[in-house]
C-alpha cells in the first residue's frame, strides 16, 4: 500500500533570486495522518524523473518567465497546465508499486531540504515500506549543531559601545544583526547608518576567522508591518525575495524574524518559501514566546514539526515576565521550583517543555537570557510568587560584565531609575556591584545580594537609602 493516498498541486509563487523562476506548492497527505507542504520548482521534478528512471511524461518545459518583466513573470494558462501536468506525474508514481514508497520519491513528498544531488547512491532501489514519519522527517531536516550554541543580538546601537572591530568574536557562535523592519510595502525599512553597520558586522567577523555567523534578525516589537507581509501569496513573495537579496548582498548566514505573528498558518508558508530560496545550509529562526505561536482557534498550536522542519533554531524569549514594580517579581524565571508563580508555564523549564511537547527538537531551541533588570521601589522582602521567607544573601558566581565610567549621582543611587529597566553594566556603573579581584562580582554601598529559590533568579537589594524605607529589587 502506498504511504501517501493523496497528493495535490495547490498554488504557486515567484521567486526573483538567483533566478527568476516559479515554485509550485504540493501538498501530500500521508496514511498516517501527517500532512505535508513543500515548495518544488520545475528542475526539481526534472532531478527526480532523471534520478527515478521512470517512464511517466513530465509536462514540457517552456518558457514561462519574462526576468526583464518582474511584474507580468507568469502565463496564467502555461502555469496552470503546468500545475496539472506535474500533479498527474507524482500520482502515477504514487500509484506505482515501484516507485510509491521510494525513499526519494517520499522525500520529495516531505522534505523541505531535498537535494536530488545529494542522494545515496542505492536510494532508487530502496522501498520503505514501513516508516516513523516523524523520525523520517526529522532525519532529513538541516543537521543542528551538536554542541551547545552561543547566540546573541547585536542592535544598530551596540556601535557606539561596542564596535564590530572590538567584539571577541570567539565567544560568538551566531550574532543576530538587529533590526529592519518590515514595512507596508513588504519589503525592508533601515535605519539611517544601519546597513554600513552591518557590512562592518560582517567584515569583522570573517576576518576574525572565528566561524562566527552573521543573521538578520527582522521585526521587533514595533513591527506593525509583520503580518501583513505574510498575509498572501503576493506579500510572502516580495518579503522573501528582498531578503534572500539581502543575506546574498550582505554575505550574511541567514535571516530570522523578532516579531509573534498573529497568523501561524501564513507565517508557515513564509518559511517554507524563504527556505526554499535560501537552501538548506542557511540559518532560519525566530524569535519567541514561552508558548508555541497561536493557531485559528487562538490557542498555542500541538504540532509545530512542519515548523522545525524548515527552521534552525528559535530563540525562546524568557524575559520580561515581570517588570518594575511595587511588589517586584522575576525578569527571567529559571522555573516555578515552589509551585507558586502567578504564571508557571512563563519560565525556562516551562519553555523547554511546551516546545519540545509541540515536536520541535530541544537541539533547535536556543534560551534567551536577560542581561539586565529592573529597578522597583518597594517595601516587599521577597519577590512576588517566592515562597521563601524573605531574600537570603548569597555567594554565588553570576554574569560578568564590563565596568563603565562613573555617573554624576552617588555611588549606589538608583532612585533616578525607579520604575526603568537597568543593564548589567549600568548597575557596575552605579557602584551597585562591584568587580572583586578573582572576577567576581559582589554587592556595594549597601546594597545586599540575594537569591530567589522559587524562580532560581538573582537579586539585588537595599532595606535603607537615605532614611527611606524601601527594598530595590533586580530580578
Amino acid at each position: 500500500m502506498a504511504a501517501v493516498h493523496n497528493i495535490s498541486i495547490v498554488q504557486h509563487t515567484t521567486v526573483s533570486s538567483p533566478r527568476p523562476h516559479v515554485l509550485y506548492l504540493i501538498k501530500a497527505d500521508f496514511r498516517n495522518g501527517h500532512e505535508y507542504e513543500v515548495l518544488r520548482r520545475y528542475s526539481q521534478f526534472v532531478g527526480l524523473h532523471e534520478y527515478l528512471g521512470d517512464t511517466f511524461v513530465l509536462p514540457p518545459k517552456r518558457i514561462v518567465l519574462n526576468a526583464m518583466v518582474s511584474s507580468a513573470w507568469i502565463d496564467d494558462g502555461l502555469i496552470a497546465e503546468r500545475k496539472a501536468g506535474l500533479a498527474d506525474y507524482l500520482n502515477q508514481l504514487n500509484m506505482n508499486p515501484r516507485y510509491q514508497n521510494n525513499n526519494v520519491f517520499l522525500q520529495f513528498l516531505s522534505s523541505s531540504s531535498f537535494d536530488v544531488n545529494n542522494l545515496p547512491v542505492m536510494a532508487r532501489e530502496a522501498p520503505v515500506m514501513s516508516y516513523n514519519m516523524l523520525a523520517y522527517t526529522q532525519a532529513l531536516s538541516p543537521k543542528p549543531q551538536a554542541a551547545n550554541v552561543a547566540a546573541a543580538y547585536y542592535p544598530t546601537w551596540s556601535t557606539y559601545n561596542n564596535p564590530p572591530d572590538t567584539i571577541d568574536f570567539a565567544k560568538f557562535d551566531i550574532l543576530f544583526f538587529a533590526f529592519a523592519l518590515p514595512n507596508a510595502s513588504a519589503t525592508l525599512d533601515w535605519n539611517n547608518g544601519s546597513q554600513s553597520i552591518l557590512r562592518n558586522l560582517v567584515s569583522n567577523a570573517r576576518r576574525s576567522g572565528k566561524g562566527t555567523k552573521i543573521v538578520l534578525s527582522i521585526g521587533w516589537g514595533g513591527s506593525r508591518w509583520f503580518s501583513d507581509a505574510v498575509k498572501s501569496t503576493t506579500n510572502r513573495t516580495k518579503l522573501n525575495n528582498t531578503l534572500v537579496n539581502v543575506v546574498n548582498s550582505f554575505g550574511l548566514d541567514g535571516a530570522g524574524n523578532s516579531y509573534r505573528p498573529t497568523d501561524s498558518t501564513n507565517l508557515l508558508s513564509f518559511l517554507k518559501l524563504l527556505r526554499a530560496s535560501l537552501g538548506p545550509a542557511k540559518i532560519i529562526s525566530a524569535a519567541v514566546a514561552h508558548l508555541p505561536w497561536l493557531g485559528s482557534d487562538g490557542k498555542p498550536l500541538t504540532d509545530v514539526t512542519e515548523f522545525a522542519a524548515v527552521m534552525t533554531y528559535v530563540n525562546i524569549m524568557n524575559y520580561d515576565v515581570n517588570v518594575a514594580s511595587s511588589k517586584p517579581g522575576p525578569n527571567a524565571p529559571l522555573g516555578d521550583l515552589c509551585g507558586t508563580s502567578a504564571n508557571p508555564r512563563a519560565t525556562a523549564q516551562s519553555a523547554f517543555k511546551q516546545w519540545t511537547k509541540a515536536g520541535f527538537p530541544a537541539s533547535k531551541l536556543l534560551l534567551g537570557l536577560a542581561l539586565y533588570g529592573y529597578v522597583s521601589k518597594s517595601t516587599a522582602t521577597r519577590l512576588s510568587g517566592s515562597s521563601t521567607s524573605d531574600l537570603v544573601a548569597n555567594s554565588v558566581e553570576h554574569l560578568r560584565g564590563p565596568p563603565k565610567k562613573s555617573s554624576a549621582a552617588p555611588a549606589g543611587d538608583l532612585s533616578g531609575m525607579w520604575g526603568q529597566q537597568i543593564a548589567f553594566n549600568q548597575i557596575v556603573h552605579s557602584g551597585v556591584l562591584q568587580k572583586r579581584d578573582d572576577g567576581i562580582y559582589t554587592a556595594a554601598h549597601g546594597y545586599t545580594q540575594g537569591w530567589d529559590d522559587c524562580s532560581d533568579t538573582p537579586v539585588i537589594f537595599l532595606t535603607t537609602f537615605d532614611k527611606l524605607p524601601s527594598n530595590f529589587a533586580l530580578g
